[in-house]
């Protein structure tokens, strides 16, 4: 049974601004040699007034990998993650995650929702992770949920940090 992950952040940025800066390539450069690990990398980006999409990699060192998922994979965890953000209305954008770990029977799928507040902005992001392996896939499931949850946390930190100009 899939593990769902529901993240909230809030910004005092606008939508606009903050869907702007997700779908800035520098940005998501700036953000992976912070935040992506060993072999993180661009690996395509497209970027219109309506909103983008963009696929990502991350590495994550075997060494920080909990011992369950090290039993999944050899070597460091390679995480490619496909995100889009479409324009809804001024100050409303939706979209679409998908995470692939390749080479492992792991993966997640999900959706974005940006929207401005009466003080900024909130994004909300909710997906199900899914790793098809008999009697441990649930214990699995329930340590990639923590680990995206921790990523996602750190993600927000840095973009709050490029907004306010402290990165660039």
């Amino acid at each position: 049974m899939p593990r769902q992950i529901d993240y909230r952040s809030s910004s005092p940025h606008g939508a606009d601004d903050v869907a702007a800066v997700m779908l800035d390539e520098e940005y998501l450069r700036a953000r992976l040699v912070q935040l992506g690990g060993p072999g993180a990398k661009v690996l395509a980006h497209e970027a219109h007034d309506g909103g983008g999409r963009y696929t990502i990699r991350h590495g994550v060192d075997e060494a920080a990998l909990p011992s369950i998922v090290t039993s999944l994979v050899s070597g460091n965890l390679v995480i490619q993650r496909t995100e889009s953000l479409r324009r809804e209305a001024p100050g409303r954008y939706r979209g679409d995650v998908d995470v692939l770990i390749p080479g492992t029977p792991a993966s997640a799928a999900g959706t974005l929702e940006l929207r401005d507040t009466g003080s900024g902005s909130e994004l909300l992001v909710r997906a199900d992770v899914t790793v098809k392996v008999p009697f441990l896939g649930g214990k699995i499931e329930g340590v990639i949920a923590d680990q995206v949850q921790q990523l996602l946390a750190a993600e927000t930190a840095f973009t709050l940090e490029w907004l306010d100009g402290k990165h660039r």
